[in-house]
């Protein structure tokens, strides 16, 4: 059986499935902003954006963007109603003091225990980008990663170890990608589940490490609508 890749939609949803109701969350640049799109309108969820939004909503109508409005990328955003705007200071005490239940954060490479590495690739030239990732990764509750599973050259983005400077060291709990959800441990990766097609083996071989199965949950899962 083939298997089918998540779209980044797709991913988003699946992301936006496993936040509480009540929960705090920080969407980080690029990917991860996208689960605002996919939040029920019926669940209390509260997303924090780093230059100073608490209670933001989707993305607006197209015609309907408030480039006033924005987020941490630089995208229109809604507010949602008892939604606030704040300073920048305040917003990076709300993430450095422990406020955040979650934050969604991208990634260059996640090791299997955790180690976080988003921020620059070491790269002679490359543009060093840390904004408030380090602040985000030790001072939420958990981190989560979102991110394709491998890289433009069809290397492995999941890794033993981080080859590529650190953001933080064994802050990652959960890799939500295009093909797997994946759990950190301090004994190395626990599978949550894989798209529809995809065994378990063929996992291993993409990530090129050992994958424990899950106990109760099941290995896969359906393919979350857009």
């Amino acid at each position: 059986m083939t298997y089918q890749k998540r779209t980044k939609d797709q991913l988003a949803a699946r992301v936006a499935q496993d936040i509480r109701e009540g929960d705090v969350v920080n969407l980080g640049i690029g990917m991860p902003t996208l689960v605002a799109n996919h939040i029920a309108a019926d669940r209390e969820v509260l997303l924090h954006s780093e230059n100073g939004i608490l209670g933001m909503g989707p993305a607006p109508a197209a015609g309907q963007e408030d480039y006033d409005l924005i987020n941490a990328g630089k995208q229109p955003v809604t507010l949602l109603k008892g939604g606030a705007y704040f300073h920048h200071a305040d917003s990076f005490a709300m993430m450095r003091g422990g406020h955040l239940d979650i934050c969604v954060l991208g990634a260059f490479q996640v090791s299997a225990t955790g180690d976080l590495a988003n921020w620059h690739t070491g790269e002679a030239g490359a543009i060093p980008a840390v904004g408030g990732a380090m602040d985000l990764a030790v001072g939420a509750n958990q981190t989560w990663v979102m991110m394709d599973l491998l890289t433009k050259k069809g290397v492995s983005k999941v890794v033993a170890q981080c080859s590529y400077p650190l953001t933080a060291i064994a802050c990652v709990k959960r890799i939500y990608c295009d093909v797997a959800t994946l759990e950190c441990t301090p004994q190395g990766l626990r599978l949550i589940d894989t798209v529809e097609g995809l065994g378990h083996a063929e996992l291993e071989q993409l990530v090129g490490l050992p994958i424990s199965l899950p106990i109760s949950l099941p290995i896969a899962l359906p393919m979350v609508a857009a």
